[in-house]
């Protein structure tokens, strides 16, 4: 099948979603009220609470959520063929994704700028609150073990991206500072940072001297630097603690100061890219080489563990942590938490697709794609780098040439990862605050203090593990649990707003339908895997790193669903004022 028809029923469904389905949501559900004072105003405060601009506020959110997780789990699903990941990314953006990201805005809103985590309490109970924060809390670990693993794999990978990166955070400085103390506009400066940006990439790209290459200084892969490290592994310990000292100075400032501005730009870089992307894709008008459905894919089923591989591009609970933790307490206009959330969510959907349409059309034969996605491990250890050779392909049909494209592309997809990363520290930082408050242990509720325990759990979680890939594997050993957990947490989230909306007095279905959904198909594969496959049980190598953490966020996950369901069947309308 031509690639073209698949990108424009997608885009086509997008469109449809927002222009319709988001404003029935909006005026009907949900009730937007334009003269509703909003967190960001009642309690500014120059570091979280800053009324902005609705555009700034969808760079944040959305290079925020965006991260690498779009493109990770399309690139993987992509192994049991294109018709179930494209169906489940389109059908999942309009009426999941979009209304879970839209939701949990507008019930942080409503609820003091609060998170998802500390509303639990309110809605449900102290003790359903208090578990609700540790499976976050154990959910935002695992994010930043795992994308602080993605980005240090990346600078190894394409080691001409790394300039680029380290460029655009003073840069980004400058923007905030610009833009927030001298009022100026942000759109020429930020264009001005990518021109330098992808300039650079451009450059790196043909003079190896500008290459930051960490593997060969240390002597390449065969050559032990120290304390038995090889050249990757001594990389990989040199960027992961470069990236904890970034993400805890980027987590404590102010957000004006760095993510805002950085966020902006990065919205940009990935406006850009899938014009880029998509554009190759309709100027070369390549066929799908991937089967349509996976014959061969019998090791692991794709129901319903397809609906888990695949989050972020069609339902993610991280989405909830970020619209409610950092995104909430930015909107300037109730209204604009449409623009953000639902807009956002369909961002996310458009990069899924692509990455499909990337890969798929990437291989020459199938024989090429039956070679790479040999087995279902073998996805997801060559998914994302597969996408950025698709992708670099694509923009060969503009003109770019390939080897600058797969430069670029990487430079994108750091970029957002390293925007989920310090966003997800930040809310790491919230949480512990909330449970040195609810647990009176004061020392928690200081910013330093908080962010200095995330920083360190994160470090030593990506680092401790040993695994496949040595030092480093830890955020490669927790990607299986990634996508239960972040699946568990959004239908969770549904189950707050759900009891919310009934407590108002509306209409349920539209939130009951996706939350039974993503529970069951959550519940089901995480039983599968805790009980089946980490255990041992089945027949298989016990793996305890993810045993332990499995079974405890389901555990907590199904305490916190019965108390919530009876509350939903309890629960009576108030009156609204």
């Amino acid at each position: 099948m031509n690639s073209i028809w698949l990108a424009i029923a997608s885009l086509g469904i997008f469109f449809l979603g927002f222009r319709f389905y988001s404003a029935f949501i909006a005026k009907r559900i949900f009730k937007l009220d334009p003269n509703y004072k909003t967190p960001a105003h009642t309690y500014e405060d120059g570091r979280d609470y800053v009324p902005t601009n609705k555009w700034i506020v969808l760079g944040h959110h959305f290079t925020s959520v965006a991260g690498a997780a779009p493109i990770v789990g399309p690139a993987i699903a992509i192994y049991w063929g294109w018709l179930p990941a494209i169906l489940w990314v389109a059908l999942g953006t309009v009426f999941a994704a979009g209304v879970h990201d839209f939701g949990t805005i507008v019930l942080s809103l409503r609820n003091k700028g609060h998170s998802i985590g500390t509303l639990a309490d309110r809605l449900i109970g102290k003790r359903a609150k208090i578990l609700f924060l540790f499976i976050i809390l154990i959910l935002v670990l695992m994010i930043n073990a795992v994308f602080a693993w993605v980005i240090s794999n990346l600078f190894i990978s394409f080691p001409a991206s790394v300039l680029s990166i380290f460029i655009q955070i003073p840069l980004a400085i400058w923007i905030g500072y610009y833009t927030y103390k001298r009022q100026g506009n942000i759109i020429i400066p930020s264009i001005l940072v990518l021109i330098v940006m992808y300039g650079t990439a451009v450059l790196a790209s043909y003079v190896p001297a500008l290459q930051i290459d960490l593997v060969n200084m240390f002597g390449g892969e065969d050559h032990t630097v120290m304390m038995g490290l090889n050249g990757v592994s001594m990389a990989f310990l040199v960027w992961i603690i470069i990236l904890m000292v970034y993400v805890y100075i980027a987590s404590v400032l102010p957000v004006w100061k760095l993510l805002q501005p950085r966020d902006f730009i990065n919205a940009q870089q990935l406006i850009l890219g899938l014009i880029i992307l998509y554009l190759g894709l309709f100027v070369m008008a390549p066929m799908v080489t991937a089967p349509m459905t996976n014959v061969e894919a019998t090791d692991v089923s794709w129901f319903p563990l397809l609906f888990i591989t695949i989050a972020c591009g069609a339902v993610s609970g991280f989405h909830g942590l970020v619209g409610s933790g950092t995104t909430s307490k930015q909107i300037d206009k109730e209204p604009d938490a449409r623009f953000v959330g639902y807009l956002g969510a369909i961002g996310e959907g458009a990069l899924a697709i692509i990455t499909i349409l990337a890969i798929g059309t990437y291989f020459s034969g199938g024989d090429g794609f039956a070679a790479t996605y040999s087995s279902f491990s073998a996805a997801g250890s060559s998914g994302l780098n597969t996408f950025i050779q698709g992708a670099g392909q694509l923009a060969t049909g503009v003109g770019i040439p390939a080897h600058v494209a797969r430069t670029i592309i990487a430079v994108i997809v750091v970029s957002f990862a390293a925007t989920t990363l310090d966003s997800s520290v930040r809310l790491m930082r919230y949480i512990i605050a909330e449970l040195g408050v609810t647990y009176k242990i004061k020392p928690l509720t200081r910013v330093h203090v908080a962010t200095s325990i995330a920083v360190i759990l994160s470090a030593l979680l990506v680092l401790g593990p040993k695994g496949p890939k040595g030092l480093g594997s830890g955020g490669y050993l927790l990607w299986p649990l990634f996508g239960t957990a972040n699946q568990l947490l959004a239908g969770i989230s549904f189950m707050l707003i759900t009891i919310w909306l009934k407590r108002k007095g509306r209409p349920i279905i539209y939130t009951v339908l996706p939350m039974v959904f993503l529970l069951v198909m959550t519940l089901w594969g995480m039983a599968e895997q805790v009980i089946f496959q980490w255990s041992g049980y089945g027949g298989g190598e016990a793996n305890l790193l993810l045993f332990s953490f499995g079974a405890i966020i389901l555990g907590f996950a199904c305490w916190i669903l019965v108390e919530s369901a009876s509350i939903i069947l309890k629960t009576k309308p108030e009156v609204e004022g």
